[in-house]
């Protein structure tokens, strides 16, 4: 093991779960009742387990001049999971891993660190649940999974952003992320799903065409064209062979999500029909692994983006 990369690591914390206990029986557990916490670098078998990873980090998106917060999502939507029902027909076994931070403005040693450790949780046959921080997650994310998956990886992302920069000064951010995993690959398999014109310069939608990314607007994601935007799915799916789903919680609108790092005014709804192709999604034996990013609870009303975000690992704890 490269002990440089646990610098930026500290081991879960049993502490910071807690929340309402109805009983201890089986019907009435929560995930705070049944997760494990651990530390990394012991050498123990993943199987089977939903392993959560947090990655305190807004150094990106300070880069890309975006407002900090993101750093404390993970300790937030840990707090928030912690009340969520266990069923007990899924037997489901959670892990909190600990959580990758960015010190001293490190970002590229974090997210080296943070690829390595979710190599481990992969080796060791756990399922990667990454809680951001900034968008800056997905390269240190990436470099994880191409560490174990040497067959064709594919991203969908939802987004209001391409983030597909190309660095100034060779100096990555949180809207460099596909840019820089396009530098590494034959063929970059992205789908974003979400964009914006608003959100996006001309330039944007230009590299997007030079790697043959074909996206899904905001303006475009409505019941109306829910085949078509499965088929697109079904055969972006259907090209590779793991699949890695980004969520930028900036994707939705901002009366749902408030506290992000970049907030839209207009977005994705999280309604049902979001819901069924999420769904879909997720219902991927292909999927190999699922990160949150962009959560700024200096921004959060209420909770309601934690709460948003909490719902959709929640679905796919239990699909």
């Amino acid at each position: 093991m490269e002990t440089r990369h646990w610098t930026y690591y500290d081991r879960a914390d049993l502490k910071k779960w807690s929340g309402r206990i109805d009983g201890t029986t089986e019907e009435h557990l929560r995930w705070h009742q049944i997760i494990h916490c651990i530390d990394l670098r012991d050498e123990l078998d993943l199987s089977g387990s939903y392993v959560l990873l947090g990655f305190a980090c807004d150094e990106g998106v300070l880069r890309n001049l975006g407002r900090p917060g993101a750093a404390k999502g993970p300790e937030i939507l840990k707090q928030t999971l912690a009340n969520l029902p266990v069923f007990r027909n899924k037997k489901t076994k959670l892990i909190d891993a600990g959580t990758i931070h960015c010190k001293d403005k490190q970002l590229e040693n974090s997210q080296d660190a943070l690829g390595f450790v979710i190599h481990l949780i992969i080796q060791r046959g756990g399922f990667p649940i990454v809680l951001g921080g900034g968008h800056e997650i997905t390269f240190g994310h990436y470099l994880g999974l191409k560490a174990n998956y040497k067959n064709k990886l594919g991203i969908i992302n939802f987004d209001a952003h391409f983030d597909i920069r190309k660095p100034q000064h060779e100096i990555p951010t949180s809207g460099t992320g596909f840019y820089q995993i396009a530098q590494l690959e034959k063929q970059l398999n992205y789908l974003p799903i979400g964009i914006q014109k608003i959100s996006n310069t001309q330039v944007l939608f230009d590299t997007a065409r030079e790697y043959q990314i074909n996206w899904i607007e905001s303006q475009d994601f409505r019941d109306r064209n829910k085949k078509v935007i499965l088929d697109q799915i079904d055969a972006f799916i259907s090209g590779i062979d793991h699949l890695y789903l980004t969520i930028d919680l900036d994707v939705f609108a901002a009366s749902y999500a408030p506290g992000v790092s970049a907030a839209a005014f207009y977005g994705i709804v999280p309604d049902a029909f979001f819901l069924d192709i999420y769904t879909h999604i997720i219902a991927s034996e292909k999927l190999v692994s699922i990160d949150i990013a962009e959560l700024n609870p200096e921004y959060d009303y209420d909770n309601h983006t934690a709460k948003l975000a909490a719902d959709l690992l929640f679905r796919l704890v239990i699909a």
